[in-house]
């Protein structure tokens, strides 16, 4: 078998701002990896180290390491798990392993003309539900971009909080949605516990689904949802070890880059679910393969519980670029083409 690697970047239509800084462009690793059929597979590491403290950097030296490891591998004696064991043996990075597990899925699928998600389930869903993500700083742009989601049949919307005026924008979403529309907050752990108990219990009027990661850690992020009436979900503590079966939280964001792939994420999922949390996926503003991967494992977490809106429809924030997984009222289909069912960039 054979890998190789190269660089993306993707440049978003406008900065998104949170509260770790403003995110203009995405740098993603696309790999390949050809088997000695000839058949090609293909996935991304989408690092953000902003958000997740992995370099660009290490993330392609770790890639570069794989190298040798496919290139060794024995088809007859090892299959795609132990593959990627392998590769977390050399170097032991989430973020990278994580393109070998999406391409080696592309590649199962391609091979056998099956989407990945029925790879991975007998019944996956036909569909996943997405939230709509609103970027505007000010009341206007938010109402504007809300009234817009409504229109496009989203039933979920995100508003990125701890960037300033987070009332009168948490407002202006609201009246543009009207009340049956579900309203999420991500905070990215802006906050202390006391300032979060008290942003939360001022902006909590205006009708809220849940907050997402309103503080860091798991004592926190616990007092947090201990002291408050809306419902709390952690994104960033996820990563903590021990986080996922810890029942801190109400919900969980899992995501493809910070799990190691799809297979690593259906097993958080299942940790998330025995903890008696509900489970969620979401995107780091990855390209098309990461996105994908994401809207197959979450097809199949529906086939056995009930999928919250996952933060999905992201592609579409992009500049140039051409939706392949476009959200249509309010959900985005599962791809039926063989593999991830998107091509590479």
């Amino acid at each position: 078998m054979k890998l190789e690697l190269e660089r993306r970047t993707l440049e978003l239509a406008s900065p998104l701002q949170t509260s770790y800084g403003p995110v203009s462009e995405r740098e993603l690793w696309q790999v390949a990896i050809t088997a000695d059929d000839g058949v090609t597979g293909y996935g991304e590491a989408a690092p953000l180290e902003a958000y997740d403290g992995v370099s660009s950097a290490r993330v392609r030296a770790a890639l570069e390491s794989y190298v040798a490891v496919v290139a060794g591998h024995d088809a007859e004696r090892m299959n795609g798990a132990q593959l990627v064991d392998a590769c977390r043996q050399v170097a032991d990075l989430p973020q990278a392993f994580a393109a070998i597990d999406l391409a080696l899925w592309d590649l199962a699928g391609r091979r056998r003309g099956l989407p990945v998600a029925a790879l991975l389930t007998d019944a996956p869903a036909a569909e996943v539900p997405v939230n709509a993500t609103l970027t505007a700083l000010d009341r206007a742009g938010v109402a504007r971009q809300a009234a817009a989601a409504v229109g496009a049949g989203f039933e979920c919307v995100k508003v990125k909080v701890g960037v300033g005026d987070d009332a009168g924008r948490v407002a202006a979403a609201r009246a543009a949605l009207g009340p049956h529309a579900a309203l999420r907050l991500d905070a990215n752990g802006a906050w202390s516990v006391a300032e979060a108990v008290a942003t939360i219990d001022a902006l909590s009027p205006a009708g809220l689904e849940l907050v997402e990661e309103p503080t860091h850690g798991l004592r926190a992020v616990r007092e947090v949802r201990e002291r408050v009436a809306v419902r709390v979900a952690i994104d960033e503590t996820a990563a903590e070890p021990g986080a996922l079966g810890a029942g801190v939280a109400d919900a969980v964001c899992l995501k493809i880059s910070r799990c190691g792939g799809i297979a690593g994420l259906l097993v958080a999922a299942a940790l998330v679910r025995s903890s008696g949390a509900e489970v969620y996926v979401a995107s780091t503003f990855d390209g098309p393969l990461g996105v994908a991967a994401g809207v197959h494992a979450a097809a199949a977490l529906a086939s056995r519980g009930p999928m919250p809106h996952c933060g999905l429809a992201t592609l579409g924030l992009f500049a140039g670029l051409a939706d392949p997984l476009p959200a249509r009222a309010g959900s985005i289909a599962v791809p039926v083409g063989g593999g991830l069912g998107v091509d590479p960039l």
